[in-house]
């Protein structure tokens, strides 16, 4: 099997959930509009970067892979065995299907793999040609980021929902409706999907348990607002992922995610 066909084949699936997404439709009246999403993409941004453009390629220390734009994809370089879902592949994907004009290196990369072979590696060429010319694309192009991140929800979506047995489907499809309504709730799945996965990936799982989207809307407190059971439930999870890695890495990045789940109950956000 050539090495490019489950890049090829996962976006293939990605634009067969976004161009036909039944269920998707039968859970949401409406989707955000232009306006709507691009000030939730401002806010991840803000989220992952601080809105920082030399955020936009970066290696984070304790971690074997680049992250990359708004949304921190993650790009594996050659050798490194995957371990949590690799999406800076599937977003130039997404960029090509929208046309958009790649940098020549980019779009000439063959395989695609990325670039700098460790972090130490990256650190000596963070300031090189190839992740300059990519920074400045990325800040460029915030707005299609923001619609691949909404696609990849979409798209996770139906597979969450298949994932449950008959009971448990009914009363996620209740806390997706109640918290698609509104702007704060698409921020809240948009940010969180990508923030920390769809929950499918059985590699990403500690001591057998998940800690993405799925776990999250099994998580919530029905007896509670929705905004405020999803940011509950997502601190829930996230706190239990960094009680079971057992990493002091990841106890030390567990306030930030504190915060960031914290802010899925604030209207001002979106005011």
């Amino acid at each position: 099997m050539p090495k490019w066909w489950p890049l090829l084949s996962g976006f293939l699936i990605l634009l067969l959930y976004s161009s036909h997404s039944i269920s998707q439709d039968r859970l949401c009246e409406t989707t955000p509009n232009a306006q709507q999403l691009a000030q939730i993409g401002d806010l991840i941004y803000r989220n992952e970067c601080n809105r920082n453009p030399a955020c936009l390629v970066d290696w984070n220390t304790g971690e074997t892979f680049p992250s990359l734009g708004i949304g921190h994809f993650i790009w594996y370089p050659p050798g490194v065995e995957p371990g949590f879902t690799e999406s800076f592949p599937l977003l130039v994907q997404y960029l090509r299907h929208q046309q958009v004009r790649l940098p020549p290196w980019l779009n000439q990369l063959e395989p695609f793999d990325a670039p700098w072979i460790s972090r130490d590696h990256f650190m000596q060429q963070r300031d090189g040609n190839q992740a300059n010319s990519l920074r400045k694309f990325l800040a460029t192009h915030l707005t299609e980021q923001s619609g691949f991140m909404l696609m990849r929800l979409q798209q996770a979506i139906p597979r969450l929902l298949n994932q449950a047995g008959a009971a448990e489907r009914k009363q996620l499809q209740h806390n997706l409706q109640v918290l698609c309504q509104n702007s704060l709730g698409w921020y809240a799945l948009i940010d969180y999907v990508n923030f920390k996965g769809e929950g499918l990936n059985p590699r990403e799982r500690y001591q057998g348990q998940g800690w993405g989207l799925l776990q999250v809307l099994q998580t919530m407190n029905r007896s509670n607002a929705a905004h405020d059971a999803f940011a509950d439930a997502a601190a829930e999870v996230l706190t239990r992922r960094a009680k079971l890695a057992q990493s002091a890495t990841e106890q030390r990045w567990l306030e930030g995610w504190l915060k960031r789940a914290n802010s899925y109950r604030h209207q001002s956000m979106l005011d």
